[in-house]
């Protein structure tokens, strides 16, 4: 009887810890990641400082829904965009490139910036490198010279580099299509960060070149006519729409799955 006692009393415990622990999850405050040590990346790419967040677990499944495309043969260069800009699609590419890096496989990843024209990874990676795409592009170093990784060996980044004079016309060149054809036999998976699609036309003339486009939309902003005219877009470029992706959600956790915390 003691014995039965003693279980009974153990497992309310664990039952109160886990409640307790759904409480502070809740607090808004609690969802939000501080840098850590000297690092110089941003603390919204949370999945570089906690791999078990929350946050974390719905860019794993994110990760998941794309490995499970075309019954297990998922596109294997695709690119991200979204119709303004400010929608998170930066963030959602680097978040989204760290956990694929990360999977059982341990694949190799390759995270390109091609948005030569206001590119955002240096500064989420809160990295000295200028040197990017645009130099590739433009013949004046090989890619090379301009691959490198932060702690990850799995996980590649090539940035955007300085501002061209004709940014379309680097994407829809001949080095562009040649550079695409290298990292594919040197990378399990290459993700492109694009412009937004409604400003310019660079992301279009990526989407045609690559096996998938997957498309960021900000929750609460971004119009429902402003998506459906950024999709029509990506149709007319000959370009394949793999998925969407929400940002600004209020993260909720219902009652139903506290017993799985």
């Amino acid at each position: 009887m003691g014995k039965i006692t003693n279980a009974l009393k153990k497992a309310a415990e664990e039952r109160i810890h886990r409640i307790e622990k759904i409480t502070k999850i809740k607090e808004r405050d609690q969802l939000v990641v501080r840098k850590m040590g000297k690092s110089k990346v941003d603390p919204s790419i949370i999945t570089y400082f906690d791999p078990k967040a929350l946050i974390t677990e719905q860019y794993k499944m994110l990760r998941t829904n794309i490995m499970s495309l075309n019954k297990g043969r998922p596109p294997r260069i695709f690119a991200i965009t979204s119709s303004l800009h400010s929608e998170g699609k930066t963030v959602t590419s680097i978040n989204l490139a760290m956990v694929m890096s990360h999977a059982i496989r341990k694949p190799k990843v390759l995270l390109i910036d091609s948005d030569m024209r206001r590119g955002q990874l240096r500064r989420y990676l809160g990295v000295e490198q200028r040197v990017g795409l645009s130099e590739v592009l433009s013949g004046q170093c090989g890619l090379e010279d301009v691959m490198f990784n932060l702690d990850d060996d799995n996980l590649t980044f090539v940035l955007s580099g300085e501002v061209p004079e004709n940014p379309a016309e680097l994407l829809s060149s001949d080095n562009m299509s040649d550079l695409l054809k290298e990292v594919k036999t040197k990378f399990d998976y290459v993700i492109i960060d694009t412009p937004p699609m409604i400003p310019v036309t660079d992301a279009g003339i990526i989407g045609s070149q690559v096996e998938g486009v997957l498309m960021v939309i900000q929750a609460g902003r971004t119009q429902r006519g402003i998506v459906q005219r950024a999709e029509e877009l990506i149709h007319q470029s000959q370009s394949k729409v793999i998925g969407h992706v929400l940002t600004n959600i209020e993260y909720h956790l219902p009652e139903y799955i506290y017993r799985y915390l």
